[in-house]
């Protein structure tokens, strides 16, 4: 394992539920800078995901935009979160017709401060990566929910009951 991934290894996280959600910045779809912290007063989605355009991504973001409208009636923002750029973001959002957020995270600022960006293995192969997590956070900006190791399939909809269940 190389110096860089022991590193971001080494390093403690304390993500956990009932803590507040670490403020971060991202650039929206009109390039306009906003924080995490402008959406309080509503509840959040934040999902972390590895990669625009594969299929557990797609199954994931299509399922989230199919209950869109679910999200927006009840006052839910969505915001994904991967390592893609703006420009593959775009065109993803056209090609599944998103209307949440979808955020860029190249330099992996934001998957690392919220303990997602992990060692991951594959075809015995180590390799560091986005873990697919989702946050649910309430109207004062606290963690209620983690959900690790998500499944893209029925994965809105899992989300969608944890927050209506307490209406």
């Amino acid at each position: 394992m190389g110096e860089k991934c022991k590193k971001i290894l080494s390093q403690e996280f304390h993500i956990k539920e009932g803590v507040l959600a670490p403020d971060f910045t991202f650039k929206d779809s009109d390039k306009k800078d906003r924080r995490l912290s402008d959406f309080l007063g509503k509840r959040i989605v934040i999902y972390f995901y590895p990669n625009d355009f594969t299929p557990g991504c797609t199954t994931q973001a299509y399922e989230f935009s199919i209950h869109f409208n679910k999200y927006f009636e009840n006052n839910i923002t969505i915001i994904g979160i991967s390592p893609n750029d703006e420009t593959t973001h775009q065109k993803f959002k056209e090609k599944i017709k998103i209307r949440f957020l979808l955020v860029s995270d190249s330099n992996h600022q934001i998957s690392k401060k919220y303990g997602v960006y992990t060692l991951k293995k594959f075809m015995d192969k180590e390799y560091m990566g986005v873990n697919r997590t989702t946050l649910l956070i309430d109207k004062h900006g606290k963690i209620v929910k983690i959900f690790y190791k998500v499944k893209p399939k029925g994965h809105s909809e899992e989300v969608l009951k944890y927050f209506l269940k307490d209406n």
